[in-house]
């Protein structure tokens, strides 16, 4: 009787195996969900190099106001400016576990590493030289907000935040 047995077991394995690790068994679909969950791990950024100013207007007509959410961040700090206007900004993506290089002008740029749990690294560059390096936590719709004096009792700020 034993001896009977034994086939339809060894087929009963043979058949479950082939369907949990085979192309289209539950493993495979697990992987793939793993991808796509890695995949959406990846940090989307935004950067804006700001100038801060009490004037009411910029004198370069490119320069836009900032948004009202940045600036209601900005104004929570205790900052002596009571305008802020885009210089420049710059949407990127940093991959999970990455590091990415942005240009904020010839002379400013920003490396952002993702050292995961949304948490980042920023190493500031100013003329090719570091200048500031950091780590915060940075939840969705959070800001790490830098700055400096410009000329003209006015100054220079780069805003990072989250946008995803």
């Amino acid at each position: 009787m034993r001896a009977r047995l034994f086939p339809a077991i060894l087929l009963t394995w043979v058949v479950a195996a082939v369907f949990w690790l085979g192309p289209g068994g539950k493993c495979a679909q697990a992987d793939e969900v793993k991808l796509e969950v890695q995949a959406a791990a990846d940090l989307k950024l935004e950067v804006q190099l700001l100038w801060g100013t009490n004037d009411k207007t910029s004198p370069d007509p490119k320069h836009k106001p900032v948004d009202a959410q940045v600036e209601k961040k900005l104004k929570q700090l205790p900052l002596k400016w009571s305008h802020y206007f885009v210089v420049k900004s710059v949407r990127f993506e940093v991959p999970h576990g990455g590091v990415k290089r942005v240009a904020l002008s010839e002379k400013c740029e920003w490396e952002v590493r993702d050292r995961g749990n949304s948490k980042v690294e920023v190493t500031h560059f100013g003329k090719g030289q570091q200048v500031w390096k950091g780590a915060q936590a940075l939840p969705k719709g959070e800001t790490l907000v830098l700055g400096g004096n410009a000329p003209n009792e006015t100054a220079w700020l780069a805003v990072l935040k989250r946008i995803e």
